[in-house]
């Protein structure tokens, strides 16, 4: 294989990559446990959390965010963190966005940060539209083509749809994860948990 084509195939398999985790977004079945990583799924609320024996580090999320600036997960050690995978496009992104910003601003003073994944926005000004328009505050990186997506490891608590809320405790693992749009209540049944574990 050239080096020209291997130029050309890597960004085209994140694209397919990125296809498919949305094709997934109304489809990922998270109604059961899951053996292999020990995470246990709320059959009834779609959240999956980790108990600390069986958390997985989260990967190095990292990159430029909306507004261009610099942006890392591991920026954010020491505090609990809130990912949430989403899109400009994406209607249910829509329908949790006020949710995650009331929380936020809840919790942004109790050693809680949030950091958005924008993913599939082909125009940055459209992810920052918006934002605009939901008035949210926190950070998010700009993630076409969901390279820091693909990032986390198969048989995690993963993104697998989008949207998708994903808690980092303060040493930086995965905690729980919803793969549905999130309301506010489940969001702090979500960090509650993990805030109160010793720092």
């Amino acid at each position: 294989m050239s080096g020209t084509t291997r130029r050309y195939l890597r960004p085209a398999a994140a694209l397919a990559a990125a296809a498919a985790l949305t094709l997934t977004g109304c489809t990922a079945d998270s109604s059961s446990s899951d053996g292999r990583t020990g995470f246990i799924s709320d059959p009834n609320g779609g959240l999956d959390t980790a108990p600390l024996a069986s958390r997985q580090t989260a990967p190095a999320i990292s990159g430029i965010t909306l507004r261009g600036d610099k942006a890392a997960l591991a920026d954010y050690r020491g505090k609990v963190v809130v990912l949430n995978v989403w899109g400009s496009w994406c209607n249910p992104c829509r329908a949790e966005a006020k949710g995650l910003q009331e929380v936020w601003s809840k919790y942004q003073a109790q050693d809680v940060q949030f950091l958005g994944i924008n993913t599939r926005d082909s125009d940055v000004n459209s992810a920052i539209r918006f934002e605009d328009s939901f008035g949210i505050t926190y950070p998010s990186l700009y993630d076409p083509d969901a390279t820091e997506i693909l990032k986390f490891p198969k048989g995690s608590l993963n993104p697998q749809s989008i949207p998708t809320t994903i808690v980092v405790d303060r040493q930086g693992r995965l905690a729980a994860r919803s793969m549905r749009p999130i309301s506010a209540e489940d969001l702090e049944k979500l960090i509650q948990p993990v805030l109160a574990e010793p720092k």
